[in-house]
């Protein structure tokens, strides 16, 4: 496993998963840095099913090992409002981050439960094996307003105060952040899985 394709034409994503996988002796390539514009309708009712479905379409497509990953927040706000479609809710896809952090942020100005949770799946797709999923949670609550600068691709870490720390997702180390984040726990296990197996 020489070359592995991390799925996602978000850079933010892509940073925030090499942070972890830098470390292994594998070359790690975005769609970008493979010159793929195609893109996957994630049509899934879960993080597990969408992750695969994105993991599965670009190795088949490409013939390399690929992880791919799908996130999204839980608000007890606004059950079922956003979920797997997240990023699709409220401004929509298209959005800019502040477009669709605004319109996030003046919904939940009405709300007194501000309780959240973010959630991240990682699949990995081998040619030829059976699609692993490895799942990672966060808990915290939305602040009414950025406490940090938005990072591309992910601006709601701007505004989540993970539980028993006084820092946002933005303002932590990357370190700090990866112990404690949805996606740090999920490709901490896919990182483990490779370096069991693969290394």
């Amino acid at each position: 496993m020489n070359k592995v394709l991390i799925a996602t034409h978000n850079f933010g994503k892509f940073k925030e998963l090499m942070e972890v996988l830098e470390e292994l002796p594998i070359k790690f390539v975005s769609l970008n840095d493979e010159g793929i514009e195609e893109d996957v309708e994630e049509d899934g009712d879960t993080y597990e099913a969408n992750a695969i479905i994105k993991a599965e379409f670009f190795g088949r497509l490409t013939g390399l090992p690929t992880i791919a990953d799908d996130s999204g927040i839980h608000v007890d706000a606004l059950e079922g409002e956003l979920g797997v479609k997240t990023r699709r809710w409220g401004a929509g896809g298209q959005a800019t981050d502040e477009e669709w952090l605004s319109f996030f942020l003046s919904r939940m100005q009405r709300e007194e439960n501000r309780q959240t949770e973010f959630i991240s799946v990682v699949a990995l797709y081998r040619p030829g094996e059976e699609t692993m999923t490895f799942r990672g949670e966060c808990k915290g609550i939305i602040l009414p307003k950025p406490e940090a600068d938005l990072e591309p691709g992910i601006p709601l870490s701007a505004v989540f105060l993970p539980k028993g720390k006084e820092k946002v997702f933005s303002a932590l180390s990357k370190n700090e952040k990866n112990e404690i984040s949805h996606r740090g726990k999920a490709i901490k296990q896919c990182h483990d899985y490779l370096l069991k197996h693969f290394i």
